[in-house]
Order: C-alpha cells, then sequence, then structure tokens
C-alpha cells in the first residue's frame, strides 16, 4: 500500500507541474506562433498544428532528459 501511495503523490506532482507549464507557455513570446506552425483559417473553421513549436519542445526536452540521466 506504501508504493501505491508514493506512486500517487507521483502523479498528483506531475500533474502540479504540467499544470503550471500551461499557465506559464501563454508567457513566453513567439511560443506557438513560429515559422513552420500550420494555421488554417476558412470561414468557420480553424485548424492549427504547432509543427515547428513541437519540435523545438522536443529538442529541448530530449537535452533535458539526457543531462539528467547522465549524472546517475
Amino acid at each position: 500500500m506504501l508504493n501505491f501511495a508514493k506512486i500517487l503523490i507521483f502523479f498528483g506532482f506531475v500533474l502540479i507541474l504540467l499544470g503550471a507549464f500551461f499557465i506559464l507557455i501563454e508567457k513566453i513570446p513567439y511560443l506557438g506562433k513560429l515559422p513552420g506552425d500550420i494555421y488554417i483559417k476558412k470561414g468557420n473553421f480553424v485548424f492549427y498544428f504547432p509543427l515547428a513549436t513541437s519540435i523545438i519542445i522536443s529538442i529541448l526536452l530530449t537535452i533535458i532528459l539526457n543531462l539528467i540521466s547522465r549524472r546517475k
């Protein structure tokens, strides 16, 4: 039962970090409006796919996780 409690605490902490990330991401300039992000607006239809933003976030997370995993 102790392991289950630790898992719940871990996931709660992850959800808090994700919530803070989504609040703070709006304050980062140009994120989501980069060249390479696909934005199509036709009449009543809007399609948005942040391709360039996704690639940059993926590269940054890869670098951070590689730095963390090498310390162990």
